[in-house]
């Protein structure tokens, strides 16, 4: 029976190095183009290595997406600390999703590890797993519906599925912003921010304690 080939986790620096050479390269010549001996190159380390920490290249493209997509959810849990966290009142509960909300939208949406991400999956679709694959730990709904559990647990809101008010409250902010608009940058559309407020009134109305 074929083995399964145990990759190593080896030293930080160098896996940072590899990732952040292939992550250049691959936006710059493309997937295809882009060679493991390029990337160990221009990481400094050896080919061998490469393939010891990742396998092959279609893993190391998604090792890439994956750690671009974690410093989004890295940003993602730092906003939601600066807005939502110790509420005092109910009353200021629609202010704060809504400075959450365009925090995402101008700071994280206009962000360049935001277009990265856009580029690489767009351009390399094709080298990636399906749509729905994700391999990270944290994703920005379970972030989101943390939060919301942490608000229902001050009597904030009544959400009886977290995860369920979360997939909901990113349809009617940032899904009704790409459906109408296209994109959800408020940094680059002033039409954002009036969707996003509906969107932050829309959820209320059906989550809000009463």
């Amino acid at each position: 029976m074929p083995t399964t080939k145990t990759l190593r986790e080896g030293s930080a620096r160098k896996r940072a190095a590899i990732l952040s050479a292939a992550r250049e390269l691959f936006l710059a010549d493309g997937f295809d183009r882009t060679s493991v001996d390029a990337v160990a190159a221009r990481a400094e380390v050896s080919k061998r290595t490469v393939y010891d920490y990742f396998g092959d290249k279609q893993t190391l493209l998604r090792a890439v997406v994956d750690a671009v997509g974690q410093s989004l959810i890295t940003t993602i849990r730092r906003t939601l600390d600066d807005t939502l966290t110790d509420l005092p009142e109910a009353a200021g509960l629609e202010d704060a999703l809504v400075t959450f909300s365009m925090s995402i939208a101008t700071d994280m949406l206009g962000s360049a590890e935001y277009a990265t991400l856009q580029r690489l999956v767009r351009a390399e679709s094709g080298h990636l797993p399906h749509r729905g694959y994700n391999s990270m730990a944290d994703t920005p709904d379970e972030a989101l519906a943390e939060r919301f559990a942490a608000l229902a647990a001050a009597g904030l809101l009544d959400v009886p599925d977290p995860r369920l008010a979360a997939d909901q409250f990113i349809a009617l902010t940032f899904g009704v912003a790409l459906d109408r608009l296209g994109s959800a940058n408020a940094a680059e559309d002033a039409r954002v921010r009036p969707l996003v407020v509906e969107g932050v009134r829309t959820f209320l109305r059906a989550y809000r304690t009463r």
